[in-house]
Parts: C-alpha cells; sequence; structure tokens
C-alpha cells in the first residue's frame, strides 16, 4: 500500500515542501531512503524502525520504500522521522486515518518512540499555512514557537503512540494557544541598566543618537572606560520589537537551533558579542551547507566588535555589503542563500596598541599607524558616528547621584522612532532613518542656507566621502527627531560633525 505525508525542509530561512511517499512492497524485508537524503536523513531509518518496535508496532515486512519528494532538494536532519513512521504505519495498513493529507509532521524520534524538538519549525509552519494545511503534529518543545503562525493549529506530540492515537480519532489533543500580546508584555526589567555608569554623558548621547536612528557607531578610548559597559547597556534603551521583526528574528535562530525550550518568539533585541577571533564564515554565515552567522543572528538588534583592530581584516571587509543593503548571500557548491542582516554595528576600540591617545602612547608612529590600519577607510565610511571615551573622572566615580535611568532614554528613542514611522508612512523597508537610501535622503534631509553652508565648509575641511555626506544627513536628520524639529538646522548638523572628526584626527 502507498502512503503519503507532508513534511518540509528547511533551506537558508525558508522552508520548502517535501511529499513522504511510504511504499511498502513484497520481497526481503529491507527499507530504503531515497530522494537526496543526508546522513542523519539517512540514519532515521534504524531510528523509526526501532521506534516502531518499542511503541508496539508491527515492523513492516518486505521492501519498505520512503521517497522524499522532489528529489533535487536536499533534506537534512532528523525532522523527517515523525512523519516517515507515520507513513510506514499507514503504508502497512496499521493506522487508518483521513487527516494525513491535512495535516504536516515534524520531528525527531527517540528510540523508545518519543519525540524530541528540532530545528526550523517557525519557517516550516509558515510554509503550512502557505499550503493551506489545517494544522502541524510537532514536538511538545517545539509547540509554542510553531503556535505563532495565525491560522493553523498545533498540535504538541509527545510520542509516537500518541501521534497515532490522535489520527485514528482515539484520542484528542488540544492545540497549542499563544497569547503573543503577553509575550511582547514580558520585558527583562533586570537588564543592565544606563543608571549604573558613572559619567561619559556625551558617549551616553551619542549612544541615544543611535538607538534612535539605528546608525553605526563606533568608540575610541583607552582600557577601562566603560566601552563594553556602555554597549551592553544599548538594547535597554533600543524600541521594542514589531511582530514582524520578531518573526524574522525567531526564524533565524530557530534554524540555527538557539530558542530555549518552550520559547515562543524572541521578544527582544538580539545583541550579539563573537571574539576577535572569529572567522569570516562565522561572522556572516557558510559551512558546506550554508548556516546564518553572528550577523543574520544580530539581525534587528545590536552586533557589538568590542577590539576592533584585533579581527582580522578580511572578516571585517566582508560587512561592508551587508551594512549596505541589510542581507548577506552565501554562495557555496551547495546552493546560495540570503541571510537577513539588518544590524546596528556597535564597535570598540583602543587609540594605540598600548592603549593611550596618540599623545601619550610610547608606540612609535609607524605601531599606531600599522595597528590603525587594519580598519579600512571604506569601512570607517559605513560607521556614522565615531565618538572619543575618555577616561572617567574621580568625581565622577565617587559621586552618589546615579546617572539617567535606561527606561527615561528609552522614551525619547521610542518618539523618535514614531516620528520616523509616520515620516516613512508604512513602508516596511524603511524602519529607521539610517536605511535611507538617495530617494529618501532628497527628500527628507534638505538643508536651509545656513547648515548647507556649514556642510560645504566641513567636507571641504575634512576631506570627507560622499558616503559620509550621506550618512552626516541621515545623522542630522536623527538628532532633529530627538529635538522633534521638522528641519535641520545648524545647531543639529554641528553635532553631527563632532562624530566625524575623531577618526580624521586618528586616520587622517
Amino acid at each position: 500500500m502507498l502512503a503519503k505525508v507532508h513534511c518540509s525542509a528547511v533551506q537558508g530561512i525558508v522552508a520548502h515542501p517535501v511529499e513522504v511517499e511510504v511504499n511498502d512492497g513484497y520481497g526481503e524485508t529491507l527499507t530504503v531512503i531515497v530522494g537526496l537524503p543526508d546522513a542523519a536523513v539517512r540514519e532515521s531509518r534504524d531510528r523509526v524502525t526501532t521506534a516502531l518496535g518499542n511503541s508496539g508496532f508491527k515492523m513492516p515486512l518486505g521492501r519498505t520504500t520512503i521517497n522524499l519528494a522532489p528529489a533535487d532538494i536536499r533534506k537534512e536532519g532528523p525532522s523527517f522521522d515523525l512523519s516517515i513512521a507515520i507513513g510506514m504505519l499507514a503504508a502497512s495498513e496499521q493506522i487508518e486515518s483521513n487527516k494525513l493529507d491535512r495535516l504536516m509532521m515534524i520531528g525527531e524520534l527517540a528510540l523508545t518512540g518519543a519525540v524530541r524538538p528540532v530545528k526550523g519549525v517557525l519557517p516550516i509552519a509558515i510554509q503550512a499555512r502557505a499550503m493551506g494545511l489545517d494544522g502541524m503534529l510537532v514536538p511538545t518543545d517545539n509547540a509554542a514557537e510553531a503556535a505563532v503562525v495565525d491560522g493553523l493549529k498545533i498540535y504538541p506530540i509527545a510520542n509516537l503512540r500518541e501521534a497515532a492515537a490522535f489520527l485514528e480519532g482515539r484520542e484528542e489533543i488540544e492545540p497549542k494557544q499563544i497569547d503573543i500580546a503577553k509575550l511582547f508584555a514580558v520585558q527583562d526589567i533586570d537588564g543592565p541598566d544606563f543608571a549604573d555608569v558613572k559619567g561619559q554623558e556625551s558617549v551616553k548621547r551619542a549612544l541615544e543618537i543611535a538607538a534612535a536612528g539605528g546608525h553605526n557607531l563606533l568608540m575610541i578610548g583607552p582600557p577601562g572606560t566603560g566601552k563594553s559597559m556602555l554597549a551592553k547597556r544599548l538594547p535597554g534603551i533600543l524600541p521594542p520589537l514589531t511582530l514582524d521583526e520578531a518573526l524574522e528574528v525567531t526564524r533565524v535562530h530557530s534554524i540555527v537551533g538557539q530558542l530555549q525550550s518552550g520559547q515562543a518568539l524572541v521578544t527582544q533585541r538580539p545583541f550579539r558579542a563573537p571574539h576577535h577571533t572569529v572567522s569570516d564564515a562565522g561572522l556572516l554565515g557558510g559551512n558546506i551547507n550554508p548556516t546564518p552567522g553572528e550577523i543574520s543572528l544580530a539581525h534587528n538588534g545590536v552586533l557589538f566588535l568590542d577590539e576592533l583592530p584585533e579581527f582580522k581584516r578580511n572578516v571585517l571587509e566582508t560587512m561592508r555589503q551587508p551594512l549596505e543593503e541589510g542581507s548577506v548571500t552565501i554562495s557555496r557548491a551547495a546552493g546560495s542563500m540570503t541571510f537577513p542582516s539588518a544590524f546596528m554595528l556597535i564597535a570598540a576600540m583602543n587609540p594605540t596598541p598600548d592603549g593611550k591617545m596618540p599623545g601619550e602612547s610610547s608606540s612609535s608612529p609607524r605601531e599606531i599607524q600599522n595597528y590603525l590600519g587594519r580598519i579600512s577607510g571604506p569601512l570607517l565610511d559605513r560607521v556614522d558616528l565615531h565618538v572619543e571615551v575618555p577616561q572617567v573622572k574621580f568625581q565622577e566615580i565617587t559621586a552618589k547621584r546615579d546617572g539617567e535611568p535606561s527606561a527615561a532614554i528609552r522614551e525619547r528613542v521610542i518618539a523618535a522612532r514614531q516620528l520616523q514611522e509616520k515620516r516613512f508612512d508604512g513602508n516596511v523597508r524603511l524602519t529607521c532613518n539610517a536605511r535611507m537610501q538617495a530617494r529618501e535622503i532628497k527628500q527628507h534631509c534638505q538643508l536651509g542656507d545656513e547648515p548647507k553652508n556649514l556642510l560645504r565648509m566641513a567636507m571641504s575641511e575634512l576631506n570627507l566621502s560622499a558616503r559620509a555626506y550621506d550618512r552626516i544627513l541621515k545623522v542630522s536628520r536623527t538628532i532633529a527627531d530627538l529635538a522633534g524639529a521638522d528641519e535641520i538646522t545648524s545647531e543639529h548638523l554641528s553635532e553631527t560633525l563632532q562624530y566625524r572628526t575623531l577618526d580624521r584626527q586618528l586616520w587622517g
């Protein structure tokens, strides 16, 4: 007898429908899996047959052929176990069900018949809804993740016997329900707060501007001045994720298996801080079969690169395209995959190899130049704000008064983002000022005669590039938004130019 069961294969962050065809034939007892399976899928033959026996079902006799169609899509991982097992039970007539053509089934089988969680359930659930299916059978630990997809019934399955009983109608399973509003209502109140930071008011202001407009920022200062401490507090002042943004972030984290057991959505903006020894594949993504890297795991959040010059130059240069386009395409022999990478780059570095400012350093000018030369000009041009982080004064360290709390800063950031949302009129591509392109800059960043003359002088004296010109206008627009101003004034522009001079003093 021939049975068909719906399943799915994930490539990149997109799921593709797969039909599991199981034919129970005659001849020597043998189970064969075809349809471009990888090693983990081929091993499912032994897992499934053992799980069937330990769950009280009969082992199929004769030749059992399992085809994973279409055959031109590579099938990876153990997520096909449950659908293969149900297909074998239906083909051998050990279960009878009229639900097989309306449900998708995902899950790894233990030898006992228990259903274990798998990666990539969210994109698979999205695909199941697009196919018009009624629901999904998923591992219990993955049920919350899949249940965020509206219009699809999610049935949590603990073991193979439970799945068989449900399909035959002998047991009822309540679909998993998720209150999305409740998920977003939970905030990380114990996270790092700017109130803990003594002094560094100018750096806090720069971080507020960066958060309000989604801008990239570079902090330059000696060790011990609080660069890492400040960067770790940035997510606390960023606006909350929208549902669409949360789904994008969760999809990426789902396919790399970084969701916690029972977690439905990633509701906090990601903060990724890879070590400076990270490879280009680790940062961008890669391997034989392309998977997301750190820049995609930081999508809609923050990528923090501490000790920036210590990163390999070729690794840093690979970020130039993602910083501009908000996505990264990885090409390998197995195919090309595009992953989202709309992140805020926050970097920190020492001004010289020994950590001191150039006038105080014991390093030679050549050593300092070689150290700074590890960061290319084109990469620096893609950083909107450059800010010096000075040593904290003793009076500031011992001051009893706390700094301004993150909650107060966040209110101003959210107000600025709301102005931008209104300005861009629901354009899903434009969520903040940093993502404006030439057309939007021309439309929303008009300058009067006085600020235009000021910018002309600054461009000439600082020898800034055309890319830097665009970024100055975008940052000025953000500063104006924080002030609630309709037009960019010379005051807004002057503050922006302060964040473009430090790099010229060091690299010029």
